[in-house]
């Protein structure tokens, strides 16, 4: 079997600078490189409502918005199949079946379950009255990822480096179904983590951990040049750098993160030659005498030349909305088929193939004939 990528995004928003740099970035890489037999991108509407189950329409309204930030990305329908989670059925079939290979204690233990749920107010209804009780849905959800990437056999599933534990648990549900059912049928994934450290947990525009929607710190791929003004201007930097001549700090800078995550060759020659590389212009932030805002200016120029081809491409898309829908139906059906033959082969492993046993049927009708 040979490689196949598989990888995803929830329907909660636009996306933002943190997915394109964290992931999408590297899926279009990865199309344009071809050193892959298959790849697979979906929109995970049925894990939105795990956490949005009161506001469908949320979700609904950004299954378009995620598939023209894809499109707009460079993701090219005839070389990826993009589906939507809900279209495929299998996947909750699987799902069902890999939840008692799964304890509450292992769940109760993931890394990212755990962060996510205090990112999101989840908690005890006796704690507090201000957070509502944790649904099934979204406590399970890391099995219900295993089964995305299952059921499309993925050996390859580019992500953040924050989405390691759900992969860590997928490879033990994996390991546990096979052995359980003395099989191969189901394949061990691999992350596919960027290169470059900066980009594999790009901070919010106000310093925080993580880049997210419901914190409200995102530079989204759909901003015009002047919101994406508007929040560069007004990106934390380092606190001790007070005035112009004060020595400042770059790491944990969010200026200078972005910077690592976006400067390419060519870059200062075309925006800011007074620098020929990224470490000559920390080392003068270093030593100070460097503002903050001539580095906000660069970045600004930078996320914007960066932004304008998708900002281009997303607008020739959304003058064909209808072509969009088709697009996902068309990779939906072609997804759903590739799911459905996995299925077949874990209910053949697992002895649920009633219908199909002509040997079980024939064994069955001959014991009792021989009563």
């Amino acid at each position: 079997m040979g490689r196949i990528i598989l990888t995803g995004d929830r329907p909660t928003g636009k996306l933002h600078l943190g997915h394109y740099v964290g992931s999408l970035r590297n899926r279009v890489l990865l199309q344009n490189q071809g050193n892959y037999d298959r790849m697979f991108v979906f929109i995970a509407d049925v894990q939105a409502l795990t956490d949005n189950a009161d506001n469908p329409e949320k979700v609904r309204q950004n299954v378009i918005e995620v598939a023209l930030d894809y499109l707009s990305c460079g993701l090219d329908p005839e070389k990826v199949t993009i589906f939507i989670q809900s279209r495929i059925p299998e996947l909750h079939e699987m799902t069902q079946f890999f939840s008692n290979l799964v304890t509450v204690q292992r769940l109760q233990r993931n890394p990212t379950v755990k962060a996510e749920m205090v990112m999101r107010g989840f908690g005890s209804e006796t704690e507090d009255d201000n957070r509502r009780g944790l649904p099934v849905g979204f406590f399970t959800y890391p099995i219900s990822q295993a089964a995305d990437i299952c059921a499309f056999k993925s050996t390859t599933v580019p992500v953040g480096e924050d989405q390691e534990p759900m992969l860590e648990q997928c490879r033990e549900i994996v390991r546990s179904f096979n052995g359980t059912y003395k099989c191969d049928v189901l394949v061990e994934p691999d992350i596919l983590l960027p290169d470059n450290l900066a980009c594999r947990r790009l901070p919010g525009t106000d310093g925080k951990a993580k880049m997210s929607k419901s914190l409200g710190n995102c530079i989204y791929l759909s901003d015009d040049p002047k919101e994406v003004e508007r929040k560069v201007k007004g990106m934390f930097t380092d606190p001790g750098h007070l005035r112009v001549e004060d020595p400042g700090k770059v790491e944990g800078n969010p200026v200078f993160t972005y910077l690592d995550a976006f400067v390419e060759e060519g870059d200062f020659e075309r925006f800011w030659p007074d620098y020929a590389n990224m470490e000559e212009l920390k080392d003068h932030y270093r030593r100070g005498g460097l503002g903050d805002m001539k580095c906000k200016k660069f970045l600004l120029n930078v996320l914007n030349d960066r932004l304008e081809p998708i900002r281009a491409r997303r607008h020739t898309y959304e003058q064909d909305i209808p072509g969009v829908y088709g697009i996902l139906k068309k990779g939906s059906e072609a997804a759903r088929e590739v799911a459905a033959k996995t299925l077949y082969e874990m209910k053949e492993a697992m002895r649920i193939n009633y219908f199909e046993d002509a040997a079980l049927i024939a064994a069955q009708a001959e014991a009792y004939r021989n009563k």
